[in-house]
């Protein structure tokens, strides 16, 4: 009955507006007033919350970011995947979902595909006779690429909450999901370039141009590799590679001259702007889980689901469901942290493969980041498009359905996710 009061409160703080975290918080001391608990624990547990070293990844993989960008690779990226898909029909809407494939591998967040690569892509598009509306759609539907291939800080926060699961098992994978995602949204892309008569480049580009745009985007093709090369190859851990990430990204910016204290002091500006958003809701969402657990709400609805559901496959079908529908209404890192205590023991007690689950669970998320009407990436890229939100409603729909089948896909094809971590 006392859970139930919660999730009423909790509903009602939401609904009147308060941002979630706060919202967060606010569940979390209403539990602890309920249930006649100390209240300094509140700030213990928000403390020991972000106290963990793997957490370190988080700003450095984001600064790392920011300095890459800030070299204006971006620009490169775009060039190299012209040079490779912008002969097919469709032509630019696959180099901007290319575009976003090879930039995931360096920022790993939605917000910053859209906002540094999709202010680019968006441009290049419709200078080629693209409507802005959807130049904007493709450009957010490829953006939610960023948080599955890595590195990813949504499957770090994953990792550290499910403390079984690896990071570096959490980024491989990501990678077969990810990819999967990018071929299906170009297929979509190709169908509707068919249909409506896209503009796309009729001359193949040749061998000396390829390998002339590839010359200039090596430095940041080269971030992902080392990130997961040394990964896999146990030459470091994730955390650490976030540390070798920032100093190669500071090496290619000396080398092109693209850096000066005052940009590198943006950047860290930035990043720590970005990083102490994610942090607060972190430590907030520690505490509530500490809270749920003490009043054994996650225990009951394992009880509850072992009592009513007796079937693998019906549980991922509710936990999709769930998710989508979370991921509407919420960021990522708040769901996750909400809802992993909860279903990850209920997963482990059908056998579920915890890293399966935990991609699924991101994998869910990031598709209710273009799910209208609240989606937060089409927030952003609206706004830099320069669009209205509605106008993008009816271009980004069909993307929507393809980032649910290809959840389809990844739920009941397992080894989409779990053959390259059960490989290397």
């Amino acid at each position: 009955m006392l859970a139930v009061k919660l999730i009423i409160i909790f509903l009602i703080v939401v609904l009147i507006g308060v941002p979630i975290g706060f919202a967060m918080g606010f569940l979390a001391i209403a539990a602890f007033v309920l249930d006649g608990g100390n209240m300094v624990i509140i700030a213990q547990k928000m403390f020991s919350g972000i106290y963990n070293f793997t957490y370190l990844s988080i700003p450095l993989f984001i600064l790392a970011s920011e300095i890459m960008s800030r070299c204006g690779l971006t620009e490169s990226l775009v060039d190299v995947c012209d040079k490779m898909v912008g002969h097919l029909k469709g032509g630019l809407a696959h180099v901007n979902i290319l575009g976003s494939m090879l930039f995931a591998g360096i920022s790993g967040s939605a917000t910053a595909d859209a906002t540094g690569l999709g202010r680019v892509e968006i441009e290049m598009m419709t200078s080629a006779g693209y409507s802005k509306e959807y130049s904007a759609a493709v450009t957010a539907a490829s953006a939610i690429i960023g948080p599955i291939i890595p590195p990813s800080n949504i499957m770090i926060i994953y990792a550290v909450c499910a403390s079984t699961v690896s990071v570096s098992d959490m980024f491989l994978g990501g990678i077969g999901p990810g990819v999967l995602l990018g071929l299906m949204e170009m297929g979509l892309c190709y169908y509707l370039a068919v249909k409506h008569h896209h503009p796309y480049r009729l001359k193949r580009a040749t061998l000396r141009q390829f390998l002339s745009s590839g010359y200039h985007a090596l430095p940041a093709l080269g971030l992902p590799l080392i990130i997961m090369g040394g990964i896999v190859s146990g030459v470091f851990t994730a955390t650490e590679a976030s540390a070798v990430a920032v100093f190669y990204a500071l090496l290619v910016a000396v080398f092109r001259k693209k850096i000066t204290p005052k940009s590198l002091y943006e950047c860290c500006v930035r990043t720590a702007k970005t990083t102490a958003n994610v942090m607060i809701i972190i430590s907030i969402a520690t505490a509530m889980s500490y809270a749920i657990t003490v009043l054994r709400i996650p225990q009951t609805l394992v009880a509850i689901c072992m009592e009513y559901i007796h079937s693998p496959a019906v549980f991922l079908l509710c936990t999709n469901i769930i998710l989508l529908f979370l991921g509407c209404i919420l960021d990522q890192s708040p769901a996750l942290l909400m809802m992993v205590p909860i279903l990850l023991p209920i997963a482990k007690e059908f056998g579920i493969d915890p890293v399966h689950f935990g991609v699924l669970c991101c994998f869910n998320l990031t598709i209710g980041l273009i799910t209208p009407p609240i989606g937060m990436t089409l927030f952003v890229t609206a706004n830099v498009a320069e669009i209205k939100l509605t106008d993008m409603f009816r271009q980004i729909l069909p993307f929507v359905v393809i980032g649910i089948i290809t959840l389809a896909i990844i739920t009941w094809v397992p080894a989409v996710t779990t053959f390259l971590p059960g490989l290397l």
